[in-house]
């Protein structure tokens, strides 16, 4: 029997300068794993004015590129990273990314990045994309308030945004569902990002305007995939280029003639019967809305006279 045991003894001598402080709860977080961890701490550790981005960190922090993605799709889905695009003067785009150390739900992070200008900007930017819905938490985490900032509706700041109608709501709803079944139609999709939906939603939601069907949408989708074998390391990013531009809607092409339709020939096309009393069938090309052919015309008092000159054609029986 194997009587050996072990026992971990600690000692901690605290900084006195360069540190950082951090709940315990962040460090032993049973969904985050260490690299999603070591990009948190980092990043939280740089000084308030920093701007450096998640992917400088993962560099900094030696985290591959798989790595990377993989900590921050957790670090997103736990609400510590939020995400948004937004457009400035000047038409330029930009993302901005939050960085927290306790989960903030999409409405908190709004609220922050609201009030956060653009470098080299002076007017406050207005939210394009604003961060998705993350995953609920098990248990009752608390929240800190987002003091320092203006406790004001939101819609503040977007008045110069045209409001939704019902219809744009409706083509919403199914652009989203449209995009929340994209991982079911390859592998090479089940990873886009949960913060990158609502964007493709809005850019699917203008394809259904154009008249386009989800499934035109899909297989246009399935068609930009790169072939098997062939990974794709930005699933979200190779969809927003995909749907970027709307081509127009393809006609049905007119149905095939049938076969077993009797058709005119050419000789006779443009040629009417004659609704007079005939032995054979008469056709004529009525140089109007006439009914009658140029005799029976003239023994009609009540018909309009055909301008002379009109070609008859006698079909035989």
């Amino acid at each position: 029997m194997d009587r050996t045991s072990t026992v971990i003894y600690r000692h901690f001598n605290a900084p006195s300068r360069a540190f950082s402080q951090f709940s315990h709860e962040l460090i032993r977080h049973p969904r985050l794993n260490s690299d999603a961890v070591r990009l948190l701490t980092w990043q939280l550790s740089l000084p308030g004015s920093a701007r450096e981005p998640l992917s400088a960190t993962a560099q900094r922090a030696r985290i591959g590129g798989c790595a990377f993605t993989r900590a921050k799709r957790q670090l997103k889905e736990e609400g510590f990273v939020h995400e948004r695009r937004v457009q400035g003067p000047g038409g330029r785009w930009t993302t901005q990314q939050l960085v927290s150390s306790t989960p903030l739900t999409s409405a908190q992070a709004v609220k922050i990045l609201a009030g956060v200008p653009l470098p080299a900007c002076a007017d406050a930017v207005s939210p394009q994309v604003a961060p998705s819905p993350r995953k609920p938490a098990v248990g009752q985490p608390t929240t800190p308030p987002t003091g320092g900032h203006p406790e004001k509706d939101l819609s503040e700041d977007t008045s110069h945004l045209p409001a939704a109608t019902s219809e744009d709501e409706r083509s919403l709803d199914a652009a989203r569902a449209l995009i929340g079944v994209l991982h079911l139609l390859s592998p090479a999709l089940r990873h886009i990002p949960p913060g990158m939906r609502d964007e493709l939603a809005r850019l699917a939601a203008r394809w259904l305007d154009a008249g386009h069907t989800p499934a035109d949408v899909h297989a246009h989708i399935l068609r930009g995939l790169p072939g098997a074998g062939t990974p794709v390391h930005r699933p979200g990013g190779l969809v927003r280029h995909l749907l970027r531009h709307v081509p127009p809607r393809a006609l049905p092409a007119p149905p095939a003639p049938d076969p077993a339709t009797p058709r005119l020939s050419l000789r006779l096309e443009g040629a009417r019967e004659c609704a007079g009393d005939h032995v054979q069938p008469m056709l004529f090309r009525p140089l109007g809305d006439e009914t009658l052919c140029a005799r029976c015309a003239a023994s009609a008092p009540d018909e309009p006279m055909p301008v002379p000159g009109g070609e008859h054609v006698r079909a035989s029986s």
